[in-house]
């Protein structure tokens, strides 16, 4: 496509000339497409940097808009290695933390010093903790996993850049697994002292874990190019279409949450059976193994990759940035305070341009990157409600596994259901990918990531009304009622008579949200963010998952019988208000989406130090 683009596309020359960035929130197709054709107001003389994917093809009038068909670039190859990573990555995450709920929850099975149960309908475990204390550490993980991305996005932005980080959360990933391999050992086991090395791996872990998630979807994500709508030739049909970045990108999310799902599949599926038939010492052994295939193969490729340097103190910028244009803007009245923030202005009069010989010294950067700080709260304010979402996607890591252990089983074990949902995710996507999005798009309706972001919140809400019909059947049909977790005849557990794979319903609808929300999340952070903060503004969205964990620990009281079918039915409830108050909160950014795509790239790199400093890929690209 893109040599047939070029054949076809007059030779286009981009015009330095200074001009005010459009303000953000003022902002429609018509000025943006005017911004984008020329530079904003430049505040050290550096060139701008032009991808030579923007210079293929002409730039889109209003006009072509309107009623060109949009398309998806070429996705380059190098991504797919990042994704094969995350693969061994998520092996190696999830591959453990399915076996947490056992491992904390349940008894060492009598004679059995590894913890493994190879009876048909056999339970392994380890420290009998209980079920209140498995979800209380499980929670505890998510959220120290969720939150630890700040911290690497902070490192990765400001100090050492991506690459580097990803390594240093790799190393400590490293270490919590062998922290999890001890506390495993037979001997460990039979000591008693077990929780404190297993805490120890939890913990360790939750820190490499966050680290490299809040660092690696970015770097995947910048393996492409192109940044603005370009109109080119379609090599098949020979029309004119709208090469559109945002439809590329959202492949790439796509294809890399695919990844992530084939990883924690295959991960949870096999170490599920290695921990029945072998022993949790093996079944944390081996994820440790795979996941040392990431730093291998990010070494060897480490020459192939677009790696965007670290840009100081852009954060404290930011944030000094914010506080001025609140400055004048807060009143004893809360309306009109909201009114204020809301105003064209507030962004506007803390402009380089309009400031003039008055702004700040620290303000070192041009009108377009204000436009973009701008763009990136607005999209971290779009994450307010996402905690509303998190909420039914956590209660898979839990307490639906503890409700498949009430259930008839045939033999398989209880933790083996939850890999229901990735199995959806590697079905649906493809699906998704070459057959939803595109019927939509050639429908003319245009199903933008706020919208998808709506839609998962309530797939997710009808995932645990599902749940909790379910849990209501458990407690009609089982022998001992509302009391189905401690259900046992002898050493025998006792089940309810109702099929463990009835659980479908609310993994498969889940797996399917998952697809709506949670992949056009990662996706909406790094295309809202500015571009030398595109790590901490993912970190961000990782961090509502945290945040939800914390909300979690509220419910901990209806994570026990007799109230599981209360615990299911409350986070419906809560996530269906979420859907709701988010399109409400955000249908005004909705209506702007391809206006804040259109924004001009900005010249601000970072610090003083790192002043001009730009990627060896990038530089070969300046125009």
């Amino acid at each position: 496509m893109a040599a047939a683009a070029a054949q076809n596309a007059p030779d286009m020359a981009m015009s330095h000339e200074p001009k005010v960035a459009t303000p953000l929130f003022e902002v429609d197709e018509k000025k943006a497409l005017d911004a984008q054709r020329s530079t904003s107001s430049i505040s050290h003389d550096q060139p701008p940097v032009e991808f030579e994917a923007d210079m293929i093809g002409e730039e889109p009038t209003e006009e072509d808009l309107r009623t060109l068909r949009r398309v998806s670039g070429k996705i380059p190859w190098v991504a797919y290695t990042i994704a094969f990573v995350e693969l061994c990555e998520r092996f190696g995450y999830y591959g453990c933390q399915v076996l947490y709920t056992n491992f904390i929850q349940h008894p060492l099975p009598a004679g059995q010093p590894t913890g493994r149960d190879p009876r048909e309908d056999g339970q392994p475990g380890a420290l009998d903790m209980g079920q209140r204390a498995s979800f209380g550490i499980g929670t505890f993980n998510s959220f120290w996993a969720y939150s630890t991305p700040i911290l690497g996005a902070i490192i990765a932005d400001e100090y050492l850049g991506r690459f580097n980080t990803i390594f240093i959360s790799i190393a400590a990933a490293i270490v919590g697994h062998i922290f999890l391999i001890v506390s495993a050992l037979p001997s460990v086991l039979a000591s008693g002292k077990a929780i404190a090395p297993f805490m120890l791996g939890v913990i360790t872990l939750g820190f490499g874990t966050g680290a490299f998630k809040a660092n690696i979807s970015p770097l995947i994500a910048e393996q492409y190019k192109q940044t603005k709508l370009r109109v080119v030739i379609d090599e098949k049909t020979g029309e004119r279409v709208i090469s559109d970045p945002s439809i590329t990108l959202s492949r790439i999310f796509l294809y890399f949450y695919m990844m992530i799902n084939i990883g924690s599949l295959t991960g949870q599926i096999s170490m599920v059976f290695v921990e029945k038939y072998i022993g949790f010492w093996c079944s944390f052994l081996l994820p440790t193994i795979l996941f040392c295939c990431c730093p291998i193969v990010l070494w060897f490729c480490r020459h192939k990759y677009h790696k965007s340097p670290p840009t100081g103190s852009v954060l404290i910028r930011a944030i000094k940035l914010w506080s001025l244009a609140q400055k004048g803007k807060w009143s004893v009245n809360p309306v009109q305070t909201r009114k204020n923030f809301k105003n064209d202005r507030f962004w506007e009069d803390v402009k380089p341009s309009h400031l003039g010989a008055n702004k700040p010294a620290w303000m070192k950067f041009d009108d377009a990157w204000v436009d973009q700080v701008a763009r990136g709260l607005r999209a971290c304010s779009c994450f307010t409600w996402i905690p509303l979402y998190w909420l039914c996607y956590n209660q898979m890591n839990n307490n639906l596994t503890s409700q498949a252990a009430t259930m008839t089983r045939n033999g398989v074990p209880n933790d083996v259901i939850t890999n229901l949902n990735p199995i959806s995710l590697v079905i649906f996507i493809p699906l998704v990918d070459n057959f939803l999005y595109p019927g939509l798009r050639k429908a003319g309706i245009r199903f933008t990531p706020i919208k998808r972001i709506t839609a998962g919140f309530f797939l997710a809400s009808m995932a645990m009304v599902g749940a909790s019909v379910i849990q209501h059947y458990i407690y009609a049909t089982g022998k001992c009622g509302k009391y189905m977790n401690s259900c046992k005849e002898g050493d025998t557990k006792i089940a309810a008579p109702i099929n463990v794979w009835v659980q479908a319903v609310p993994y498969v609808l889940v797996g399917f949200s998952e697809i709506f929300a949670s992949i056009t999340g990662l996706e909406y952070a790094f295309t809202k963010a500015p571009k030398n903060m595109r790590s901490l503004v993912t970190s961000y969205w990782h961090f509502m998952s945290a945040f939800s964990n914390a909300i979690g620990q509220a419910l901990v009281s209806l994570s026990e019988d007799p109230l599981l079918v209360w615990n299911y039915a409350v986070v419906a409830i809560l996530a269906s208000i979420g859907g709701v108050l988010f399109w409400f909160h955000q249908r005004d950014s909705d209506a702007k989406e391809d206006a804040m795509n259109m924004l001009p790239d900005s010249n601000y790199v970072g610090r003083d130090k790192h002043e001009g400093v730009a990627d060896e890929t990038d530089a070969s690209h300046r125009a």
